[in-house]
This record gives structure tokens, C-alpha cells and sequence, in this order.
């Protein structure tokens, strides 16, 4: 019978659901894979005939795309699913719905779903991969492996590499994904932003954003989180510019090889002066075009594990 650590072990191999179980030699091996898919993305390893299907139950421009891209790149073919016109109208349950694509022949699905954990459920149930595509506020794994494939073209490492997030810290997946695995490679992480909106463990790396546009390397900004505010805060867009966000001004203090980060969406002017958007330092373009091959990676590895090494690479 099997073991609960063996069977802990089996479901970190058939799933992605966290950015912290990997460790930093599985996201080496994921970075040189994305990086052979840069080379030549449209190469279809996979054999025909193996189905994707995306389940997202929140709204999603980069992350949706870009899973769809790499998907139809490897050669998987799509099953579309659009949560408004589907039994989650009638109340089918999250599990009901993910069990019934498993049984009608998906060999991976990726969801994104405003519950945090919501693959707590699934995951000693569901026998084909689970992708996460982003769990409420809580983790978000292919953005972190995008991002970290993003700072790794522009510096060769991580090791001593000063990043500093800035924005909705509480509120954003981004950010606690990114903390946790920059740290295990060696990366120096601050945090910035409204001191109300970062959680209290995260306050020892807090450094104003004056302090934090002159230290960075990386300057990876993010959005307010407006959807998941419970309290109804009061920072207005262009106090939140003059107060938290890189201004021009700021920009032209940044070290010389630093860069501007942002997973989007954009709001230019609130967090990130729309100039900034596509300038010199900006990487966040970038970000989407890796955002394919990174999710590329993801899939060849859960479907290589799923299906006992017989995909071919």
C-alpha cells in the first residue's frame, strides 16, 4: 500500500500547484527547457491527440493566452470551457466539473480560481495534471517561473541580485510566489508599497520607495488588487502615484542596468508612469513573450511525469 509520503511525492510530480515545491535545481532544469523553446517555440513535441483544457473561473488576459499558445505549440489540442455557459451556472461544484474533463479524456488542466487553495480537493483525486493558474492570493507558479526566467536572461544568476516588489503586497499571488522562490536562489528581496497593504512577516524587508528605486536591480511592480479589497480603502489613483508609484522622477535615480517588472494588467499612471511602460528598462513585454515558452516548459514536464516519460522532448 502506498505510503502518505510516497503519495505526497507522487501528487508534487503530477501537479503544479505551488512555486514553493519546487526546489532550485527543478527550476533550473524548467529555465534551460523554456529557454531550448525560445530557440524554436513552434516545435510540437507532443504527440496528437492530447487535450488541454483551461478552466478559468476568474478573468485572465496574459495568463489564459499564453497557456493557449504554448499549448497549441506543443501540438495539444484544446477543449474550450467558458465557466458562463457551463454547469457551474447550475451550481456544479469546482471538484464535479474538473472530475467530469478528466473523465471525458483531458490529459492536463490548468485553473485559475478566485479560492485560495482551492486544489486542496483535487489533488489526491484528480488523476491527470493540475496546472495552477493562479489560486485567489494566494500563489501563482508559472508567473513566478516566467519572471524568474525574465531576470535570469538579463543578469546570468540570481545569487546577491537585489529585487524589490512594490505595490498591493497583501493582496497579490505575484508576490508571495516570487518572495519564496528568488530567496531559495539567493536573490536579496525587499518589499515596498503601502506599509496597511504588507502583511506583518513581510515588513522586515520593507523599504520606502525612494530608498527602493536607488537599490534595485529589478523593480517588479504590481497593481491594486481592487477585486479583492474588503475594506474600501481610500487611495486615490494620483496619491497613489505621488505616494508609492515609479514616477519618472524615480526612474531617472534607478542604477544604471536596473530594470522596470510588472505581471500585469497595467495601470499606467497609477502604478508606473505610462512612459516607463515601454522604455528602455522595461522588461514587462518581455515578461508575456516568456510567459509562452515558460508555460511550455510546465506542460511538457507534468505531461512527461503523467505519462511515464513517453513524451517526447
Amino acid at each position: 500500500m502506498m505510503t502518505e509520503q510516497r503519495a505526497q511525492d507522487t501528487n508534487r510530480q503530477l501537479h503544479i500547484l505551488r512555486a514553493e515545491d519546487w526546489e532550485a535545481a527543478d527550476i533550473h532544469t524548467l529555465l534551460t527547457k523554456a529557454e531550448s523553446y525560445a530557440a524554436e517555440p513552434r516545435c510540437q513535441p507532443i504527440p496528437k491527440r492530447l487535450f488541454a483544457v483551461n478552466l478559468f473561473y476568474e478573468p485572465s488576459t496574459r495568463t489564459k493566452i499564453s497557456f493557449e499558445a504554448a499549448e497549441r505549440n506543443l501540438g495539444l489540442e484544446i477543449l474550450p470551457f467558458d465557466v458562463n455557459t457551463s454547469s457551474v451556472c447550475k451550481g456544479e461544484s469546482l471538484y464535479d466539473t474538473v472530475k467530469t474533463i478528466e473523465s471525458v479524456g483531458a490529459d492536463v488542466i490548468v485553473i485559475r480560481h478566485s479560492k485560495e487553495r482551492y486544489f486542496e480537493e483535487l489533488q489526491d483525486r484528480i488523476k491527470v495534471p493540475i496546472i495552477n493558474g493562479g489560486d485567489g492570493c494566494g500563489d501563482h507558479p508559472t508567473q513566478t517561473l516566467l519572471d524568474l526566467m525574465t531576470i535570469y536572461q538579463e543578469f546570468k544568476g540570481f545569487k546577491g541580485r537585489n529585487v524589490v516588489i512594490t505595490g498591493d503586497i497583501r493582496h497579490s499571488r505575484v508576490a508571495r510566489s516570487h518572495m519564496k522562490l528568488l530567496k531559495k536562489l539567493g536573490a536579496l528581496v525587499h518589499v515596498s508599497g503601502p506599509p496597511a497593504w504588507i502583511p506583518e512577516e513581510y515588513m522586515p524587508m520593507f523599504v520606502p520607495i525612494d530608498d527602493a528605486v536607488r537599490q534595485a536591480d529589478v523593480m517588479m511592480m504590481l497593481r491594486i488588487q481592487n477585486e479583492r479589497h474588503r475594506d474600501n480603502h481610500t487611495e486615490t489613483k494620483a496619491s497613489y502615484y505621488e505616494r508609492y508609484g515609479l514616477t519618472l522622477e524615480r526612474e531617472q535615480v534607478m542604477k544604471k542596468n536596473s530594470i522596470i517588472m510588472h505581471p500585469g494588467p497595467v495601470n499606467r499612471g497609477v502604478e508606473i508612469a505610462s512612459e516607463l511602460v515601454e522604455c528602455s528598462r522595461s522588461r514587462i513585454f518581455r515578461q508575456m513573450t516568456n510567459g509562452v515558452f515558460a508555460r511550455m516548459a510546465v506542460l511538457t514536464h507534468v505531461l512527461k511525469n503523467a505519462r511515464g516519460g513517453k513524451v517526447h522532448e
